[in-house]
């Protein structure tokens, strides 16, 4: 398991995150799988609620669900830059879901301008 440490990054304004980020976050929200699965590497790993998802068959297994299990909206609320290879953005999401708000970190690990690895965590 990667050890990285995200306390050391600066923030930076939403525009100056890499396309790919950018990419995937609006396919994210837009529920367009196969565009989010084009920003994975074929070995790519998914940490979301403490449960890990492998590689694109999974992890599209996974957008699935979550796009269908609660509605709501999300917003970027801030961004960070830890190095050339690891982003971290922080979205509020209002909905339907147990609690109704929640502030979530998206952290990104890029590899050969793919997302390698993906943790989200409040």
């Amino acid at each position: 398991m990667e050890q990285f440490d995200w306390t050391q990054a600066t923030k930076i304004t939403p525009d100056e995150l890499p396309d790919l980020i950018t990419t995937y976050l609006t396919a994210h929200q837009s529920r367009d799988l196969d565009t989010a699965i084009a920003q994975y590497t074929t070995d790519a790993v998914v940490i979301d609620d403490g449960r890990e998802y492998h590689g694109p068959a999974e992890i599209r297994t996974w957008l699935a669900r979550a796009a269908t299990e609660y509605t709501y909206t999300s917003k970027v609320t801030a961004a960070y830059r830890c190095d050339q290879d690891h982003f971290d953005v922080l979205h509020r999401l209002e909905g339907n879901f147990p609690g109704g708000v929640a502030d979530l970190h998206f952290r990104f690990t890029l590899r050969d301008g793919l997302i390698a690895r993906l943790i989200i965590e409040s």
